[in-house]
């Protein structure tokens, strides 16, 4: 199977500070992908540059390599960025809904498109939600406030705007951090129903998650990709020391 992302012995630096080396990797497609590693470690900056946020942090510039979209390098001057990551979607750390209703959350990027017929609106709001299992939980109040969630609600409702415009790929980082064992439980779930329908990359902290989630992990330390692999090959039978040391928890 063609991979989804490619990343070519990539290197990115803020400033004068490298922070990843020589990092390659294939991402298979409709698969999860787990990164794993220490703080500080370079998951998350990887993660940045699939969907280029990166750009808006000043002095971050790739110094080597290329990432490709479905072979289409996303570095090349002439790409559009909007599209770019309307064709990416992301999930960050803290849950961030707009301070707007649930149904305008999820209705925000399809208006920015300039798609404002409300049959439309409507028929894309319900599946997001339904996509994210949100649905039910909230079909009587779409017009409150989307501050009124609890927090896993909350995470999930960020779930639905990211795939209201119907992404390829999907970025999830640290996307249960803040969130309580339950709430965990639920995007984990769907997470794993996700996955059916989308390329989806996760950072995470938390061993557990990677081995109930992820198809596939890769470890880093200190801005370097270990090693990859199948989830359970990593986890049990992992090939570098390095790694049999990090998830034995011998160090991290």
């Amino acid at each position: 199977m063609k991979p989804a992302i490619q990343i070519k012995n990539l290197s990115f630096a803020y400033g004068s500070k490298q922070v990843l080396h020589d990092v390659s990797m294939d991402i298979p497609e409709r698969q999860v992908t787990a990164f794993i590693g220490p703080s500080g470690c370079g998951k998350s900056t990887l993660l940045r540059c699939v969907n280029r946020i990166n750009d808006r942090i000043p002095g971050a510039h790739l110094t080597a390599g290329s990432v490709l979209i479905h072979d289409i390098d996303i570095n090349r001057r002439d790409i559009d960025l909007q599209e770019l990551r309307r064709r990416i979607g992301m999930v960050f750390q803290k849950y961030n809904p707009f301070a707007k209703s649930i149904y305008e959350n999820v209705a925000f990027s399809l208006r920015v498109a300039g798609h404002n017929k409300r049959a439309e609106l409507d028929e894309v709001v319900e599946k997001a939600l339904r996509s994210a299992a949100l649905w039910d939980e909230v079909k009587d109040r779409l017009h409150a406030s989307a501050f009124g969630l609890s927090g896993g609600q909350q995470q999930r409702l960020c779930i639905a705007r990211a795939i209201a415009n119907q992404p390829e790929i999907l970025l999830m980082d640290e996307p249960c951090a803040a969130l309580d064992p339950l709430a965990t439980l639920k995007i984990e779930e769907l997470i794993c129903e996700l996955k059916k329908q989308y390329t989806i990359v996760i950072v995470t902290h938390n061993m557990a998650q990677a081995t109930r989630c992820s198809d596939q992990t890769a470890f880093m330390y200190l801005g370097k990709l270990i090693e990859m692999g199948p989830t359970m090959q990593i986890f049990e039978n992992p090939k570098n020391p390095q790694t049999e040391a990090y998830v034995t928890g011998s160090f991290g």
